[in-house]
């Protein structure tokens, strides 16, 4: 045995072994992480004014841009009329291009409508009511229009925003609903008697009137009738500006009519007389009714004029009692 061997302990320990190294793992497989939203960048919004601006641009098709089309110059907005009413007829209607080019041209000739709009400036309606219809016969004299036929626009376009007006008041303004045709008639013979007046210096008769039109004076009469139903005036108008006068109702109705109280009684005098005896009537007639005297009665019927009297005292008293009885009988009448 060796000297380092037995210089050795017996009970000396061993060295202590190294660590056991780990045994690699493979991680279990996940699935990957969905990205996280608020991290991710935005996708790109497009400009609504960008796109505007792209769409102006396509429908103008290299024709000036205007800012404000209701500022603009009547000359300037005649000579953009015609070239974007050309314009407009190669667009496709329904389109974002098509409806821009229209409304600028709506924009643009929004004078007329006013200028036609004052040719009604007397009449009853909100003016702002009548340029809105205005504005729809001016939309369909833009729809209408045919640049190739080389009319101006205006000369087309006011006839139509005219006749939409008048539409617009034949619809609309009558107090009551006639026919079309008595509506017409009553503006035939509103013009011939103005005309007639200042013909002959005086005003025209119904059958001038008819004769001048060729028609029946029956057609006149119902043309004139119709006539009353355009206006209707209220019944608590009045016909001063004082607030202290009585109103039209007061004037036209429930007026006194002392005749109502007369028809009253001989209505109800009417029963009573039939009661009477086939003398007493006559006497009543001879007396109120042909104004005879009592002396006169009594020389038709044989009798003294105060046989009369008497007579005549008795059927007025039984008379006078029936009117004032309430609902008992009538008292028969008393024997001559």
């Amino acid at each position: 045995m060796s000297t380092s061997a037995a210089r050795t302990p017996a009970h000396a320990a061993a060295p202590d072994p190294k660590p056991p190294e780990p045994t690699p793992t493979h991680p279990a497989t996940t699935p990957p992480a969905a990205p996280d939203p608020a991290r991710e960048p935005a996708a790109p919004v497009p400009d609504a004014g960008s796109s505007a601006a792209e769409t102006r641009r396509a429908a103008l098709a290299g024709l000036p841009e205007i800012d404000r089309p209701t500022r603009v110059s009547t000359d300037d907005a005649q000579t953009l009329s015609v070239a974007l009413l050309a314009r407009l007829r190669e667009l496709e209607p329904g389109t974002p291009a098509h409806a821009y080019v229209r409304n600028t041209l709506v924009e643009l000739n929004l004078s007329l409508v006013r200028f036609a709009a004052r040719r009604f400036r007397n009449r009853p309606e909100q003016r702002e009511d009548i340029v809105q219809v205005g504005i729809i016969g001016l939309i369909k004299a833009i729809d209408r229009f045919e640049p190739e036929r080389g009319i101006e626009f205006s000369a087309f376009a006011l006839p139509t925003v005219v006749g939409e007006m008048k539409r617009f008041f034949r619809d609309t303004s009558w107090a009551v609903r006639v026919p079309r045709r008595l509506q017409e008639l009553r503006i035939d013979l509103a013009r011939t008697g103005d005309l007639l007046e200042q013909r002959h210096g005086h005003r025209p008769s119904r059958a001038e009137v008819a004769a001048h039109l060729h028609l029946s004076e029956e057609r006149v009469a119902e043309g004139e009738l119709a006539a009353r139903g355009y206006t209707a005036r209220s019944l608590d108008v009045s016909f001063s500006e004082d607030d202290d006068a009585p109103p039209l109702v007061s004037r036209r109705l429930a007026a006194p009519e002392p005749s109502y109280e007369l028809i009253e009684d001989l209505a109800a005098l009417k029963p009573l007389i039939a009661r009477l005896g086939e003398r007493d009537r006559r006497i009543l007639s001879m007396r109120f009714g042909q104004e005879l005297t009592q002396a006169e009665i009594g020389e038709r019927l044989g009798l003294s004029q105060m046989h009369i009297s008497r007579l005549l005292n008795r059927i007025l008293a039984e008379l006078r009692a029936g009117l004032l009885a309430d609902d008992g009988p009538v008292p028969p009448p008393h024997p001559a």
